[in-house]
C-alpha cells in the first residue's frame, strides 16, 4: 500500500478502538489526521482532537467548521463512530431505536455531507464506514445494532453510486467480533466473563476475536488512493464468519 504522505484524513471515534487504531495506522504512514470525538481518549499525539459528538447536527457543524478554518482540503473520511445496543425487538425502547439509528446511520450520512465540500477538493478522495458483521448475519440479542450497521452497508453503496461520477469512491469494512474496550465493557456485564469471551471466539471460524489492527489495515486497503476502482465495496474482517462454514473444534 502507498504512502499517505500529503494527505489528510478524519476519522470519527478516533479516542478508543478501531477509530484509533485507524488513526495510528494513518499517522504512521505519514497522513494528517483529525479525530472527531466526543472526548480525546488516547489519539494526544497521534490526531488532533476535534470535538465532536456525531449524533447532533449542531455539534458536526460546528465541528467542520473547525476543520475548515485549518484544512482546505480533506482527502480521506473514516466514518467509525457508533454505539451499540443488546437485546431483542422485544426488549428494546423507542429512545434506543431513535438513539442508535441516529448514531450510526444518520450520523454517517450527517458527518458525511459536512465533509463533502471538503472532499470534492480532493483529486482522490474516499470514505470509508465501519459497518459489522451484523450487517450480513444474524446474531442474538443485537436487534437494534444489526438493523443499523445493515442500514450502513446499504448507505454505503448508495452513496457510492451518487458520488463516482465526482470521483468519491465510497466503502466500508464489516468486522467481526472485534477485540475492542466496546467488547470489553459488554464482556464485564456477562455473569461468566471469561465463559463470554470463549463463546465469542468460537463463534468465529478462525478461533479468536478480531483485532482493531486488523480492521484498521483494511480501512487503510479501501482509503488507498492507489485503489481507484473500489467503490461500493463490502471488505469483510470477521474470521471467516460471513462466508465459512467450518466444523468446530
Amino acid at each position: 500500500m502507498s504512502e499517505m504522505t500529503g494527505l489528510t484524513a478524519v476519522v470519527t471515534g478516533a479516542g478508543s478502538g478501531i477509530g484509533l487504531a485507524t488513526a495510528q495506522n494513518f499517522a504512521a504512514a505519514g497522513a494528517r489526521v483529525f479525530g472527531l470525538d466526543i472526548n480525546e481518549g488516547a489519539m494526544a499525539g497521534v490526531a488532533e482532537w476535534i470535538e465532536c459528538n456525531v449524533g447532533s447536527p449542531e455539534s458536526v457543524a460546528a465541528a467542520f467548521a473547525t476543520l475548515a478554518s485549518r484544512i482546505d482540503v480533506l482527502d480521506i473520511l473514516v466514518n467509525n463512530a457508533g454505539i451499540g445496543a443488546v437485546g431483542s425487538v422485544e426488549d428494546a425502547t423507542e429512545a434506543e431505536w431513535a438513539q442508535v439509528l441516529n448514531v450510526n446511520v444518520v450520523g454517517t450520512a450527517r458527518v458525511t455531507t459536512a465533509a463533502l465540500p471538503l472532499l470534492r477538493k480532493s483529486p482522490a478522495a474516499g470514505v470509508v464506514n465501519t459497518c459489522s458483521i451484523a450487517a450480513s448475519v444474524g446474531l442474538p440479542q443485537r436487534a437494534i445494532y444489526s438493523a443499523s450497521k445493515g442500514a450502513v452497508e446499504s448507505l454505503t453503496r448508495a452513496m457510492a453510486a451518487d458520488f463516482i461520477h465526482e470521483g468519491i469512491r465510497v466503502n466500508c469494512v464489516n468486522p467481526g467480533t472485534a477485540d475492542t474496550p466496546w467488547v470489553a465493557r459488554l464482556l464485564d456485564l456477562a455473569s461468566d466473563p471469561s465463559a463470554e469471551r470463549t463463546a465469542l471466539e468460537q463463534r468465529q471460524p478462525s478461533g479468536r476475536l478480531v483485532s482493531a489492527d486488523e480492521v484498521a489495515g483494511a480501512i487503510r486497503y479501501l482509503a488507498d488512493p492507489d485503489q481507484r476502482s473500489t467503490t461500493g465495496a463490502v471488505l469483510a474482517v470477521d474470521g471467516g464468519m460471513d462466508g465459512l462454514r467450518v466444523p468446530s473444534r
